[in-house]
């Protein structure tokens, strides 16, 4: 246990800056409600109306986030295998060519398919 008392402490002191921050920016903010300020901003575009309950994300939306989600994994895979490069010689370069060429392929699905287009 005496090993994780840091990381338990670092962890409360991240909560406890969590919630502070939050009470005093209700506290301290301003109070200045009305119609523009409650409404959704979407990027400098006019939002579209919603219907009561909310309405649907497109799924242009969902496919942006994943191609999000693929690359940002292949990056957190990179950063190891950078660290440990001299020690994985020949083997450690053929896996990491192999998983690039896989990441590549979907990419080139994706663009084929269209999901890179933002219009």
């Amino acid at each position: 246990m005496e090993l994780y008392t840091p990381v338990l402490a670092l962890a409360v002191l991240a909560g406890a800056f969590a919630v502070f921050s939050v009470i005093m920016s209700a506290v301290v903010g301003p109070k200045r409600y009305n119609r523009v300020r409650l409404d959704s901003y979407e990027c400098g575009i006019e939002p579209t109306p919603q219907p009561l309950g909310g309405g649907r994300f497109p799924v242009k939306y969902f496919i942006t986030a994943m191609l999000f989600i693929v690359f940002d994994i292949e990056i957190i895979f990179l950063y190891p295998w950078a660290v440990q490069f001299d020690q994985l010689l020949l083997f450690g370069l053929a896996e990491m060519v192999l998983f690039i060429a896989t990441v590549f392929i979907a990419y080139a699905y994706v663009w084929r398919r269209g999901g890179l287009d933002w219009n």
